[in-house]
């Protein structure tokens, strides 16, 4: 965690206040996006020295389809469902002005658009999810399932705060602000581990991480903050998480015994020889990656 850490908070520092970018560059957030990824193969490779055999690297494409769709069109089913949400609270109405923003193409366009974009920015999101679920989360309370992906989320939501401090993302009230965001990113954790042990490959978290950002965030938002603002946008985008989180949680899918399980060919092991990362894993050390 302090390669992670220290690695994405210097470079906010440096790229801030010594070059004057905005934390809302690019530029500016690819760096820190791959940190987690460059500490966990860090440790991984030269401190632990366990190597890579459970680090999910093989896209099994053929065998986890279907979680690849979920993971997908997850993140717009959940736009539906939060923009749901604020009709329930009577915070939007669908012939309101700002239901399409005047400085974006339709709709029609843009969900089609934002849904190949999510496919060529996965790799970007790999570098969080390949630190975070596919390592950090593995050895946090490795034979507690639910402890351990909430530590994960805390330490991914904490990893986030300089950017709400720094203008990336605006609470009214910071304080309240920051704490709905953490419980969205624990919501977060849940789904992306579910997906992570369902397809047993980072690349389908990787995907759904992607999606929640520029599908999720990106669409709720343009719909929503110009009225709500960020604070009550962040609280109608987590109740629907909330509640996917809480089934996953509820039906017992985060356990190792959870998921369902395939009598698996020839094609669809392990090309890595991993053990199956449905269970727990513990390694020898006590270093952990971010």
């Amino acid at each position: 965690m302090a390669i992670a850490f220290g690695a994405s908070w210097l470079w906010l520092a440096v790229a801030i206040v010594w070059c004057g970018w905005s934390v809302i560059n690019p530029v500016v957030q690819l760096p820190m996006a791959f940190a987690p990824a460059v500490a966990a193969v860090v440790v991984r490779r030269w401190v632990t020295g366990e190597g890579f055999a459970d680090a999910g690297l093989a896209p099994r494409w053929r065998a986890s389809w279907r979680t690849y769709l979920l993971a997908w069109w997850g993140p717009l089913l959940l736009v539906a469902a939060s923009v749901g949400v604020a009709a329930a609270m009577g915070l939007w109405r669908p012939d309101s002005a700002a239901s399409e923003p005047d400085s974006w193409p339709p709709l029609a366009v843009t969900v089609p658009a934002l849904l190949v974009v999510v496919v060529v920015l996965t790799p970007v999101y790999w570098g969080e999810e390949f630190g975070w679920t596919g390592y950090l989360r593995l050895r946090l309370f490795p034979d507690r399932p639910l402890a351990s992906v909430t530590a994960t989320g805390l330490v991914w939501a904490l990893w986030h705060y300089p950017l709400a401090l720094l203008g990336y993302i605006h609470f009214g009230n910071i304080v309240a602000g920051l704490a709905i965001w953490t419980l969205s990113f624990l919501f977060q954790e849940v789904i992306l581990a579910w997906l992570y042990l369902r397809a047993r490959t980072i690349w389908a978290a990787s995907l759904a991480h992607a999606g929640n950002n520029m599908v999720l965030s990106l669409l709720v938002g343009l719909l929503l903050a110009e009225q709500l603002g960020d604070t009550m946008v962040t609280v109608v985008m987590a109740v629907p998480l909330g509640v996917v989180a809480a089934w996953i949680v509820a039906t017992g899918r985060l356990r190792p015994g959870g998921l369902p399980r395939r009598r698996r060919g020839p094609a669809e092991d392990d090309p890595f020889g991993g053990p199956d990362l449905r269970r727990p894993v513990t390694v020898r050390g006590t270093a952990a990656a971010g």
